[in-house]
């Protein structure tokens, strides 16, 4: 039995998130499957989601949004300010269902991983070198040997993938701070989008039974103390949330926006493997798992072994993400150049979405998952 080679159909790379729930998907669709992870460490990863209209229906028909111990917090209205422009503001929200919810991280992790850990789907402790993994070459897995037909890569924005994958970047010297900060005040479900001098401000109800804890993301050229964070969050938070008192812990995040691509046959990249792009959207998680279900749409369709199949992948998915990318890093630019030209389209824009009802319409549509079907 020592030289038996074990036959599989995928091989996941990266078992974060996306990596994970597309596992599991596949477990659904009885393939067999391996899915690989190279830290062996528990995560303690205590960030948020911002899980939009149709990522909550996905969790939902696979299982897992019953199953998430602390119950999703709501959104049932984001405000978007321009701080330049205290009269500049649009507010989005639906009658008919909520915007979306806010849920921890590790919490969803956990419950995906809990599935895949029952048919010993997921090993953990392996770092392959990526210009190793081939489709239909042996690879050593816990001193086993395996052949995958497809490789999947969901490795996270900063990996290092293939030297033959090419990646077209949007730069950027944003760093992005994440944290939480309790409040005597009731959220009262309501998201904020801030564009602050020194970059987007986003602040989201976390889930708390009493409604008095939020998480933020700032993303900035400049370096930020932590009592310069509680600055900030005070002055443009203090008459909606009351006192702030911000918990000790902030993480920070360097940006690297971009879009990449393989013409490698049977390699698929997924999630920030595929796109990473600036946090002002807070689309980023929600787009991975429209490549899973446009991923999952195409192998009910096709043979996935095809040159057609990656083809037909890439090109549903490059659309909406060079949409998304090119988007947030516009909206980014102008606001880093305030000259008159960019301060001129910012006060259109605005204007144009306060008093056009359907590009209004478009836009809640859009940031719910629920536009246009890109899968």
């Amino acid at each position: 039995m020592k030289n038996k080679i074990y036959n599989y159909d995928f091989l996941i790379v990266g078992a974060g998130l996306i990596g994970s729930l597309l596992a599991l998907s596949l477990k659904k669709k009885n393939f067999k499957f391996k899915i690989i992870e190279k830290h062996n460490n528990k995560s303690k990863d205590q960030r948020t989601l911002a899980i939009n209209a149709n990522s909550r229906d996905f969790l939902s028909q696979n299982g897992i949004w019953d199953k998430i111990k602390n119950q999703p917090e709501v959104i049932n209205k984001i405000i978007i300010k321009d701080q330049l422009n205290i009269n500049q503001k649009l507010v989005f929200e639906n009658k008919e269902e909520p915007m979306g919810h806010v849920a921890y991280n590790q919490e969803i992790l956990e419950i995906v991983q809990g599935e895949l850990n029952k048919d010993n789907s997921l090993i953990s402790g392996i770092d392959l070198n990526p210009d190793h993994i081939k489709p239909n070459e042996i690879i050593h897995l816990n001193n086993s040997k395996y052949t995958f037909k497809k490789i999947i890569f969901a490795t996270g924005k900063n990996s290092n993938l293939q030297k033959s994958f090419t990646k077209k970047t949007f730069p950027t010297d944003h760093n992005s701070y994440v944290g939480f900060f309790s409040h005597t005040k009731n959220h009262q479900n309501i998201a904020y989008e801030i564009f602050t001098k020194n970059g987007p401000l986003a602040v989201l109800p976390a889930p708390n039974k009493k409604k008095n804890y939020s998480t933020f993301i700032f993303s900035t050229p400049t370096h930020y103390s932590v009592q310069e964070l509680l600055r900030l969050l005070e002055k443009n938070f203090k008459n909606s949330h009351g006192q702030i008192k911000l918990q000790k812990q902030i993480f920070e995040f360097s940006l690297n926006p971009h879009l990449s691509k393989t013409k490698i046959k049977n390699t698929i990249l997924l999630g920030d493997s595929l796109r990473s792009m600036h946090p002002v959207a807070g689309q980023g998680w929600n787009l991975g798992i429209k490549d899973i279900q446009t991923f999952c749409h195409l192998i009910d369709l096709y043979d996935f072994q095809t040159k057609k199949f990656d083809e037909i992948y890439y090109a549903r998915r490059q659309l909406e993400s060079f949409t998304y990318l090119g988007m947030t890093s516009l909206i980014n630019y102008v606001y880093d150049h305030p000259n008159f030209l960019n301060r001129f389209i910012i006060r259109t824009s605005f204007k144009a979405l306060q008093k056009i009802k359907p590009l209004k319409s478009l836009f809640i549509k859009q940031a719910m998952g629920r536009g246009y079907n890109f899968v």
